[in-house]
């Protein structure tokens, strides 16, 4: 991402870029950004495909026509497949592009070992926009509060990122409502927080099987009742807390085997911050009974699949019995 910073700044742009991976923001600011430098608000010159059904004899024609009274004509392909399904003839048009056709390519999945890849990285340039490090979401989430004149502390900070999650689009828009909400204050209290982000099902969904661990039913309820008041479907409540036994099962089994937390969040891809929590909730219950919660689920959601019984009737039969446990 720095060297495409490098080539903005300097007006000295590859003929080819490939944006791919699972970071969809920094993806489409990049995207974005690059489409700013080379044609700024010239339409003329622009052209823009999305899809899988690109006319690659027609991005040819275009890439070879002189652009109309400016030094790049820009094509930007969006979501094409190509880099998956190995488009031969735009490999060999990647290899011939002119110096005057600037071309973007923006993928979700590419396959680096096909021809077209290749091509792309020996023309021109190639950025992985990967999700980003907990370390480097908190900094970023820093910047924008600081650009904005606000302050917030780091146990608040982490409150706000637990909310909004690892998704940077998400964290963005969480980000301006807070600052928006938070006014003329140049501090982002808890209590801003609480008003303006609510938490994720998934975080509910934690909330709640705490509360199970702990015998307190009522707080379970109550937690299920917000979470169909803000009509999250039973069925989806269900499989999150399928997915929420079973990570404890693996939290509670590597844990069990001497693995630091560390270890234990990169093995199941879980954000850092939240593995402590996990080891906790882990401990309230025994091996065998996250085994169970575990098969009990799975049994309830081919119940509600195959139409023995509703889901809404499945979730509040696991929520009686573990809770009373």
């Amino acid at each position: 991402m720095k060297e495409i910073m490098k080539h903005i700044k300097s007006n000295s742009f590859a003929v080819v870029y490939l944006l791919f991976g699972d970071e969809d923001y920094l993806k489409i600011r990049y995207r974005n950004r690059l489409r700013e430098a080379v044609c700024g608000e010239d339409t003329m010159n622009l052209s823009v495909y999305q899809g899988k059904d690109v006319s690659v004899a027609e991005v040819a024609d275009l890439a070879r026509t002189m652009p109309f009274f400016a030094e790049h004509r820009l094509i930007i392909i969006e979501d094409s497949g190509m880099f998956k399904s190995a488009s031969e003839e735009m490999t060999e048009l990647v290899k011939e592009l002119p110096d005057t056709a600037i071309m973007i390519f923006v993928e979700s999945e590419v396959d680096k070992r096909g021809r077209l890849y290749k091509a792309v990285n020996e023309k021109g340039y190639v950025c992985e926009m990967k999700k980003q490090t907990e370390a480097a979401l908190r900094d970023w989430a820093v910047r924008i509060f600081g650009e904005a004149g606000k302050k917030i502390t780091r146990s608040d900070m982490e409150s706000f990122l637990e909310r909004a999650g690892d998704n940077m689009n998400n964290i963005y828009n969480e980000a301006c409502k807070l600052i928006s909400y938070t006014g003329e204050a140049d501090v982002i209290l808890a209590s801003d927080i609480d008003a303006v982000c609510p938490p994720r099902p998934e975080d509910r969904v934690f909330d709640m099987i705490n509360a199970m661990s702990a015998g307190k039913r009522d707080e379970v309820i109550r937690l299920y009742s917000d979470l169909l008041a803000l009509k999250e479907p039973p069925m989806k409540l269900l499989t999150l807390i399928g997915r929420q036994f079973a990570t404890l099962m693996s939290v509670k089994d590597l844990a069990g085997q001497g693995k630091s937390g560390q270890e234990i969040a990169a093995r199941l891809a879980l954000r850092p911050f939240f593995v402590g929590r996990y080891i906790s909730q882990a401990k309230n219950f025994s091996a065998e009974s996250i085994r169970e919660a575990v098969r009990d689920c799975v049994d309830a959601e081919t119940a509600v699949k195959t139409g023995r019984t509703e889901d809404k009737y499945a979730v509040e039969m696991l929520i009686v019995k573990y809770s009373s446990q």
